[in-house]
Parts: C-alpha cells; structure tokens; sequence
C-alpha cells in the first residue's frame, strides 16, 4: 500500500470566533463544524492530517472568568496560564475530535479515528521574549477599557493590527515538540491527531531532565511549523481569512500572490510587506518549515479554498530551495 501524504493543518483561534457576537461555546462549535468539512475534504482526497490550533481568544476568556470569580470570591484560586492553555487544548480538541469524527462518519470514513493529545512544547527559560512579551491573548477591546484592565490586573497591553487592544504575554520560540513520538506512533494507526493546540503548554527541561511548566504562550504558527519539519510532513497547510496572500494589502497597488518560491518570499517579508501582527509570522513560519522540508509544500489560503488549494487550484503556494 503506498503511504499516505502528510498534512500540518494549523487552524487558528480566531477561526472560531466569526464575530464579536458569535463568542459563545456553542457558537464557537457551529464554526468548528464548518472547518471540520474542509478537514475531512483532505481525508477524502487521500491525505493523512494532523491538525494543530490556536486559542489566543479562548485562554484570554478563561483567565478573565478567572480572574472576575477571584475578585469576587477569594478563596476561588486564579487559573496559571500555563494551565489555560491546558484546558483550551481539551475543550477546542473536544470540538474538533467530535466534528471531524461525526464528518467522517457521514462520508463513510469513520476507519479514520481522531485523536486529541494534550501536547507540551520545549522553550528556553533565557529567551528574550519574556523580557519584550507581545502575542496576544484574550478579547479585542477599545483602548480605555484594556487601560483600565491593565491598571486593575497588571496587563501589558498592545494594540492588535488595526482590531483594537488586547492583553500581551510573553512568546518564546518553540525548541522542540515533547509527544512527537507518540504522535508518529498515532499516524502509523492511520488517526486523525488534534495536537499542539495553542502551540503547545511551554515547557522547560530541568538539570535532572524534568519538565517545568513556564508562564508563556507558543505561537500557534511557529509551533505548527516545527511539528511539521519533526514529523517531515509534506505539506503545511495554514488557513486564514483571505484566499491569498497579497502584498500591499489593502492599498489601491494590493496584488495577489499565487506562488513563492523561498527566496522571494524572504525578500518580501524583510521588505515589510506583511504585517507583523497579521500575515508576518504565517509567512516566517512557512519559510521555517521550508528549510526543515526543502521538498514539501506550504499553502495559506480560507477554510473553504482548502481542497482547491491542495490541488493547485487556490490559495498561495510556498515552495522551498
């Protein structure tokens, strides 16, 4: 039987939220189901997944619930971020698992198990990020409120891209990938593995070889990116909002790009053509994994153009050396 090829689908958190007012669990779902078509549209065509996810918005609800129920209650602790990243990993995966799998079943795939597995990420305690933190976490808010927020709970606060203010945190890079090897072991059982959700809960080894859970958030896209090239997957499949990467976006000169190769599209990320807080790091990662995976393929493109995209028929096509 020829192996399969392997996909790193990297969703991310703000996938889930369609609106401002479409924030609730079940609301969050409802987008999920949606995504999870597009996922199971790779199934169909052959492809084996992992999908990984983001949870910038749910780990920032989580630490607010926490943080007001505390304020009321003292005797109710405060959640470690650390730990709201564990629980965004168990909830979000709960959708996906439940979605995909009840998609696979009504297309006759059901052989194809889905698994989710809670995944820790190796980071350096040194890294300069926790010194500068800047990923963003939790609700867009007007600028007076996050303010106030950041006075009342000792935030450090950023503005996000043009969409308002939100709460930062630090972001260390991600050194390595704790349960790869039992992620391989699933795939050769041909699962279905939801894995570094929120780039993973960061780790960092202790002198007698444990692991410590460190206060930070890993980029959803970075980690994504490392997964891939540990695995060697053959394609890295990122969606977003847009069907296409552009540059100038925005502007009466914007332009669609539908291939770059690697060496064009490091000169246009140095130029400055995608924002740092939006198109900036799906394309560093890209361009991460291309050097890990010189022969694999990347693409950016929305949830709906994923199968078209695979076939060469939309989205972005990032090739390596």
């Amino acid at each position: 039987m020829q192996k399969k090829k392997l996909a790193v689908v990297a969703v991310g958190g703000n996938a889930l939220i369609r609106s401002s007012d479409e924030v609730s669990l079940d609301q969050q779902y409802d987008a999920v189901v949606e995504t999870a078509r597009h996922v199971a549209d790779l199934i169909a065509a052959g492809w084996q997944v992992v999908l990984t996810h983001g949870n910038g918005p749910q780990v920032g609800f989580i630490l607010r619930r926490s943080e007001l129920a505390s304020a009321q209650v003292p005797t109710v602790p405060t959640v470690p971020l650390e730990y709201a990243v564990g629980d965004t990993q168990g909830a979000i995966g709960f959708m996906f698992q439940n979605a995909l799998g009840n998609e696979l079943r009504r297309r006759g795939l059901a052989d194809t198990k889905v698994i989710t597995l809670v995944t820790q990420t190796l980071i350096d305690r040194c890294d300069p990020a926790f010194t500068h933190p800047d990923k963003p976490i939790g609700a867009h808010m007007s600028q007076p409120i996050a303010e106030q927020l950041a006075a009342e709970q000792g935030w450090q606060i950023a503005e996000d891209a043009g969409r308002g203010w939100r709460r930062v945190v630090a972001s260390p890079a991600p050194l390595g990938i704790v349960e790869t090897t039992t992620i391989r072991v699933l795939l050769e059982q041909d699962a279905l593995v939801i894995a570094c959700g929120g780039g993973g809960i960061p780790v960092v080894r202790e002198k007698d070889g444990s692991l410590q859970a460190a206060q930070a958030v890993i980029d959803k896209d970075r980690a994504s990116a490392l997964l891939a090239i540990e695995l060697q997957a053959d394609m890295l499949l990122i969606p977003t909002g847009v069907e296409q990467v552009a540059i100038h976006f925005g502007t009466p000169e914007q332009r669609w790009l539908e291939t770059l190769d690697f060496a064009e599209a490091t000169r246009l990320l140095a130029e400055g053509h995608f924002g740092a807080g939006s198109m900036g790091p799906k394309v560093e990662a890209m361009l991460s994994y291309l050097k890990g995976c010189p022969d694999g393929v990347g693409l950016i493109t929305n949830p709906p153009a994923m199968g078209k995209a695979v076939l060469g028929q939309a989205g972005t096509r990032f090739l390596g050396h």
